[in-house]
């Protein structure tokens, strides 16, 4: 069985700050491909589709798609704030390399 990817309270939590769910909104997760290492992250809020994973917290909710959810099992889906910028990251244990902004990787 794989493990559905997780979210951090502190990424609900930014969620909740920006009023994403008040607006009907989540937080979209998605692998596509491209990138400087063959699979690229997008990150967008946009609103739940019928066969999307929701995750929910805090009232707020982050929603994966069907084909993007084999890439991510096991994943951490995170907010960090950084002297650099703000930002959603993930961790991804399926990940065997990624590009320097984390917004790339290869499996």
């Amino acid at each position: 069985m794989q493990l559905p990817p997780t979210v951090t309270e502190r990424a609900f939590e930014r969620l909740a700050e920006i009023g994403a769910g008040d607006q009907g909104q989540a937080l979209r997760v998605a692998v596509e491909g491209g990138g400087c290492s063959g699979f690229q992250y997008d990150i967008k809020l946009d609103a739940p589709a019928e066969d999307d994973l929701v995750l929910e917290g805090k009232g707020e909710k982050v929603v994966v798609d069907s084909v993007s959810l084999p890439f991510l099992t096991g994943a951490t889906i995170d907010f960090t704030e950084e002297l650099i910028g703000a930002r959603f990251t993930i961790d991804n244990p399926n990940a065997t390399s990624a590009c320097g902004c984390g917004t790339s990787f290869s499996m």
